[in-house]
């Protein structure tokens, strides 16, 4: 790769059979990890990691499928199921010594968050969710012409085939379109660090429709399971968001309500890519968040 995260040192790190996770490690302390969007990589923390590890021990992989991490064929639907993306996170943990941490995820790394906290809350400590509403929630809130704006999910939950091809045949226009028309300021992903990930996510376009791919099938399920065993995150939970909850006519606060019993809600003001545009206040919520 050709950028580094100053003060960090990157490591591949076998965390299931056949798979290891390309992840940038610094710092010492309680331990923070940090999971990245779409489309970007770990990359998207430069600016809030070191913050962090003044403090923390702080663990910045790239997803199974994205990045320099491994990206195995879906050969099931579980291969990219969050579930199954959770547990890469916790083998990664273990992998490196730590047993409780703290997790804060953006984007597709907040759903794969979201998964770790349900399934593994003796490991999990913290849990910060920056702008996205659960798996279950994100089909019931889509409607009407307002769903335009997530014309991408509906494009990947398309059968293998079709969406692979339309995506690879213009790689760069799909994945640049979103670094566009989702940042509120865009000085905050300069030309090399959109370089980076654009050609991160040209070589990963099959690993990257298959986990969206499994939003709108296994995903669900798990999601539904849990909501009618009545599992809550029962960790402290920080959600922070834009206000497209007021867009798309729901309310974001209530939305997330039901699935946290510890939860603090925040809108802000910068655009989807968060960490990268208002980087010192993401870091600030991040060290609140585990204070509680």
């Amino acid at each position: 790769m050709g950028i580094t995260m100053s003060g960090f040192e990157t490591r591949s790190i076998g965390v299931a059979d056949g798979v290891e996770l390309n992840a940038a490690v610094g710092g010492d302390g309680p331990a923070v990890v940090l999971l990245h969007g779409f489309p970007q990589t770990h990359l998207m923390w430069r600016h809030v990691a070191p913050v962090l590890a003044e403090h923390h021990t702080v663990v910045c992989p790239d997803l199974r499928g994205y990045g320099a991490s491994s990206k195995p064929e879906a050969v099931t639907e579980d291969t990219y199921a969050k579930r199954t993306m959770a547990a890469d996170i916790v083998g990664l943990a273990d992998a490196l010594g730590i047993d409780r941490f703290a997790l804060v995820g953006h984007d597709r790394g907040a759903h794969v968050a979201f998964r770790a906290g349900l399934d593994h809350p003796d490991r999990i400590s913290h849990l910060g969710i920056l702008d996205i509403v659960p798996t279950l929630d994100t089909w019931k809130v889509l409607h009407g012409v307002s769903a335009a704006v997530a014309f991408h999910l509906y494009l990947m939950a398309q059968p293998f085939g079709l969406p692979e091809q339309m995506i690879a045949g213009s790689a760069d226009a799909f994945f640049g379109h979103f670094l566009d028309v989702w940042s509120t300021n865009s000085d905050a992903i300069p030309a090399e660090v959109r370089a980076e990930y654009l050609r991160a996510c040209r070589d990963a376009v099959p690993s990257i429709v298959a986990d969206y791919r499994a939003t709108a099938t296994v995903d669900i399920g798990h999601d539904q399971a849990d909501l009618d065993a009545g599992n809550r995150l029962t960790m402290p939970v920080t959600v922070v968001q834009q206000d497209w909850g007021r867009q798309l006519g729901f309310d974001a606060t209530a939305v997330w309500r039901p699935w946290a019993t510890d939860l603090q809600h925040i809108t802000t003001r910068a655009g989807h890519f968060m960490a990268e545009e208002a980087p010192e206040d993401i870091a600030a919520l991040i060290l609140e968040l585990v204070t509680r």
